[in-house]
Formats: C-alpha cells, sequence, structure tokens
C-alpha cells in the first residue's frame, strides 16, 4: 500500500519506533495520479510524503528533475529521503495556498507571484542539465500529434460524443505539430499552470515539474497566460505578457505564441475530458467552457478556426 511505503520512510526518517503516532493526512488536488499526503508527528515540522507507481512513465523522474532544478536554484521543495526502488520520497511542506487559490483577487496582489513564477522559467530556459540527465521524450512533431489524439479521444469523442474523423484527418493540425516541432529545444515545466504554483515567503515555487522535458519556451508561458483555472481577463493576460517582457527583454512572437496556446488549450481539454469520464471527478467539469472559449480565442482568423467551430461551440455549452 502507498501509505505503507510513506509511513515506513518516515520512521526511517525520523528514527522514531511504531509507538510513535504518525498521521498521514492526504492532500487531494490535482490528477497526478500519484498519493501524496502531509506527515505529521509531535514534536516535528510537517512534510509532505509522496509514492509513485510506473503507471506513468513521467513518475520515476520526480527526484532526478527535483534534485536538478534545486541545484539550479529553482523554487522546488527539498528533498528530505527517499527511498527509489519504493518510488517514494519525503520532501518539503510548502502548505496549501497555490496560485489558483488567489483567483478572485486583484492583480496587484497576484502580480509579485507571476514575476516570481515567470523569473524562473527565464532562469530555466539558460539551464542544460547534465549530459546524463534522463527526461521524458522531448516535444517534436509526435508529441504534439499525441496531444493532438488525447484532444480528438478524450473531449471531442470522449465527452462531448462528437466524430472526430474529420479533425484526424485535417491538414492544419499535422502542420502545426510540424511547426511547433521544428523549434528550438529548451527545458519546459509543461504543465505551467496556477495549481501547480504554490506560494510562500512573497514566492512561487514549483510542483509536478517530473514532466519537464525540451520544447519550445512559449508553451509555459502560454500555460500560465491561457491557463482555463484562472480565466484571466484580455488585460490580465497583457500584464502577464508585460511582466515576461520586462523579466526577458523581449516579448513572444505573436504567431509562434498563439499555436503554442492552442496546442496547450487542446492538451488541457484532452485532460478534462479522461479526468472527467474516466476518473469521475467532476470538479474539472466547469473548466470545460473556459478551456473552449480561450481556444476559439487564440485559433480566430487561423487555420484552425473553421475545423474547431462546431466542437467548441457545443463545449462552450457544456454544462458543469
Amino acid at each position: 500500500m502507498p501509505t505503507d511505503a510513506i509511513l515506513h520512510a518516515t520512521r526511517q526518517y525520523l528514527g522514531i519506533d511504531p509507538t510513535v503516532s504518525v498521521t498521514l493526512t492526504p492532500i487531494k488536488k490535482g490528477a497526478s495520479g500519484r498519493t501524496i499526503v502531509r506527515v505529521q508527528t509531535p514534536g516535528k515540522d510537517p512534510f509532505i510524503g509522496i509514492h509513485w507507481t510506473d503507471e506513468r512513465p513521467d513518475s520515476d523522474n520526480f527526484l532526478p528533475v527535483a534534485k536538478f532544478l534545486k541545484s539550479t536554484k529553482l523554487n522546488v521543495p527539498e528533498i528530505f529521503y527517499e527511498i527509489p526502488h519504493r518510488r517514494v520520497a519525503l520532501v518539503e511542506d510548502l502548505g496549501d495556498i497555490d496560485l489558483f487559490s488567489m483567483k478572485g483577487t486583484s492583480f496587484e496582489d497576484r502580480e509579485p507571484y507571476y514575476r516570481s513564477a515567470l523569473s524562473q522559467i527565464d532562469k530555466l530556459f539558460y539551464s542544460k542539465g547534465p549530459k546524463d540527465f534522463e527526461l521524458m521524450p522531448p516535444f517534436d512533431e509526435s508529441l504534439y500529434r499525441w496531444e493532438q489524439e488525447y484532444f480528438f479521444d478524450h473531449m471531442v469523442e470522449g465527452l462531448l460524443g462528437m466524430d472526430a474523423s474529420e479533425l484526424r484527418e485535417s491538414s492544419e493540425f499535422e502542420q502545426l505539430a510540424r511547426r511547433l516541432g521544428s523549434g528550438a529545444k529548451h527545458l519546459v515545466h509543461r504543465d505551467f499552470q496556477s495549481q501547480n504554483l504554490l506560494l510562500k515567503d512573497g514566492k512561487a515555487w514549483w510542483i509536478d515539474f517530473q514532466g519537464m522535458r525540451r520544447g519550445r519556451q512559449e508553451y509555459d508561458i502560454a500555460s500560465l497566460v491561457y491557463d482555463p483555472y484562472m480565466d484571466h481577463s484580455a488585460e490580465e493576460r497583457e500584464s502577464i505578457l508585460a511582466i515576461w517582457e520586462d523579466i526577458a527583454e523581449d516579448r513572444p512572437e505573436e504567431t509562434i505564441f498563439r499555436q503554442c496556446a492552442s496546442q496547450r488549450l487542446m492538451q488541457a481539454m484532452g485532460a478534462f475530458g479522461n479526468i472527467i469520464r474516466n476518473r469521475g471527478d467532476d470538479w474539472y467539469r466547469q473548466h470545460v467552457p473556459v478551456a473552449a472559449r480561450l481556444l476559439a480565442e487564440v485559433t480566430e482568423g487561423t487555420p484552425l478556426e473553421k475545423p474547431l467551430a462546431p466542437v467548441l461551440e457545443k463545449a462552450q455549452e457544456f454544462t458543469p
């Protein structure tokens, strides 16, 4: 059992015997498929216990990626103890306040955290990693096509009950994957959104980074700007891009940025469909119309607008 593995690691880490009480409180957040609990023992600061399986190929990357990011001085939780062969780790407790929890507050209150998060993306851009650093396969044409198929399978057909055969045969999607896959390959978080940014000490801290790989930096930036969970206004999106321009002294090229946003939003909608249907988590239903509206906006006037229009119209009418 995952909790047994975490409990075993806790007793080894703290050097305590079975008579000492240990409380494991589940942290039910996100959809990574891992077991994550808050560990509390008398007289000790709490920490986080994580157990993962081999169900997802990126899960085993958590430890090496965490160590690399920490060495690069990015804000990630410190690893206190690990038993790799049992797929268990004990890490720093960063608390429960994430960027998503600030939805509805003024942008002025959120601005320091966007700046912190984007400053770290800029730092990651210049980080190469060790030569023997094994990551997930990089973003290339085939991975972008996989994300599109994920969208076709789980959102278009699975959740909306529509026929996706014409979308699969549409050359516009193949061309998008080819264009994005031919670009520069820098390190990217891959799921850079508000629920994966915890807030502590006035800074943003990264979690769920085990899927890090090489790809386009614009994909991460678009993930934050067009985050369906936050549903930023046009003014807020411009403010976030202005922060990035201040940090990087440049703005993302508009066409590439919109293409990355389109790709990311399709991936997110595919994930929503999969989670709602196959995991029974209806919390994600409320975000389907938002993601559809944003995808309609970023594809307006592009070759994707026409083939996606019927799907996005139905998705925007989806009842939470």
